[in-house]
């Protein structure tokens, strides 16, 4: 585990079930569409990136195992409160964000998962923004082999501004998500 990794605390019954029962922020017809690589609604901003990380059948299964369990925004940075054990669909979870533009300050970004890829070659999950995020869209988190055994990781996402912060932001809130997207690629890579 990277000495970056922080915890995976539960979501207690207090916090869950009001997100669990919480409308999206985002278009609700496109639930799912980060997954497939759609291209986003009309005027949301998209952020695609993918990374080559690893090689082989068991570094696939070792980083969806990473996946599942919420690796990838531990292993950035971030200190993730989930319901529930694996993630399904309407698994809730708090991810605070702590960007490094922002310094020690945190965000709370509350997301539910609406989507999840379980294939033998492509397994990930997407989650949508619920009220308190301080974006509004969606984000896909995907892992898949090639024939040739390369295993490359996605994170393709939507989203524009949903607080008078993230708009005041502006490119600086831009920043703070590639900087983030690029973390997360980082944190299945092979050392």
């Amino acid at each position: 585990m990277s000495p970056r990794a922080r915890t995976l605390r539960p979501l207690d019954d207090a916090d869950a079930v009001p997100l669990r029962a919480a409308e999206l922020t985002y278009v609700a017809d496109r639930l799912g569409s980060t997954l497939d690589g759609e291209e986003p609604p009309a005027g949301y901003q998209r952020l695609r990136a993918a990374r080559v990380v690893g090689h082989g059948r068991d570094h696939f299964e070792a980083a969806v195992a990473a996946l599942d369990d919420w690796q990838v925004q531990r292993r950035s940075g971030a200190v993730v409160r989930a319901d529930g054990g694996s993630l399904t669909v309407g698994t809730v979870a708090v991810v605070r964000l702590a960007p490094p533009v922002l310094g020690f300050v945190g965000v709370d970004a509350p997301v539910r998962v609406v989507a999840v890829a379980d294939g033998d070659t492509r397994r990930g999950f997407a989650y949508g923004t619920l009220p308190g995020h301080p974006e509004e869209g969606e984000e896909a988190f995907v892992l898949s082999i090639a024939d040739d055994g390369v295993v490359r990781f996605t994170v393709d996402a939507f989203s524009r501004p949903a607080t008078r912060l993230a708009r005041l932001g502006g490119p600086l809130t831009r920043t703070a998500q590639a900087v983030m997207t690029r973390r997360y690629l980082a944190a299945l890579a092979t050392p």
